[in-house]
């Protein structure tokens, strides 16, 4: 009996701890990608500023470098059920950009994207935006994405992600990703992750050059 009961305490120890290792680690990873967002966010006070980050948040990281690659074509549904396909888009340079309703650094650019399309759109540039979310309900994703372009004032295209597109963008590890797609369909240059607004500008300028 009294061995039985041994057992029965070192069985439960054993449990709390993995229980233990497991909470930690699920709060260790709650509270890092919380550091990420509000270091990505800082010295950004409102929609359109330009954000100050370090060095390493404009870098690839372990994404692939896709520059001078045909993008991918895909067709996916926009939030009102139409098809757009990137197929359909080609003869115009396309700023295509993967982000999601819980990603703080994708509402800092976003407006700025909007702000290029109303500046470049007579120049052929279309904003495209893939929404990443995992949202099961599809009535309760399109309510959460289209109140939140409402509400950085979004009203290019914002497509739903199948969640297979990206994986023909490098895979994703990091959002906002967003890719600078000239009019023959070669991608000229991207982002992972939150670059600068004037770095973004920069992108755009190189798909609308006549030669591009």
């Amino acid at each position: 009996m009294r061995n039985a009961l041994v057992a029965g305490a070192i069985v439960v120890v054993v449990a709390l701890l993995v229980w233990s290792g497991m909470h930690n680690l699920r709060t260790r990873r709650v509270e890092e990608a919380a550091a990420r967002n509000k270091q990505a966010t800082i010295a950004v006070d409102k929609p359109g500023a330009t954000a100050s980050l370090d060095a390493a948040s404009a870098q690839f990281g372990s994404a692939p470098d896709l520059r001078g690659k045909s993008a991918a074509i895909f067709t996916l549904k926009t939030l009102d059920g139409k098809s757009i396909s990137l197929a359909d888009l080609k003869g115009k340079p396309v700023l295509l950009n993967f982000w999601a309703t819980w990603c703080a650094p994708c509402k800092v650019e976003m407006p700025w994207f909007q702000e290029f399309q109303q500046k470049y759109g007579a120049q052929g540039l279309q904003v495209v935006g893939i929404d990443e979310d995992d949202e099961v309900r599809p009535d309760v994703l399109r309510k959460e994405v289209t109140d939140t372009a409402s509400k950085l004032g979004v009203t290019y295209p914002i497509l739903l992600s199948n969640h297979k597109v990206g994986d023909a963008y490098g895979g994703l590890d990091m959002l906002p990703a967003t890719f600078y797609i000239d009019k023959n369909g070669i991608i000229r240059g991207q982002a992972i992750g939150l670059a600068s607004k004037d770095e973004a500008d920069s992108n755009v300028q190189k798909i609308l050059q006549p030669g591009s």
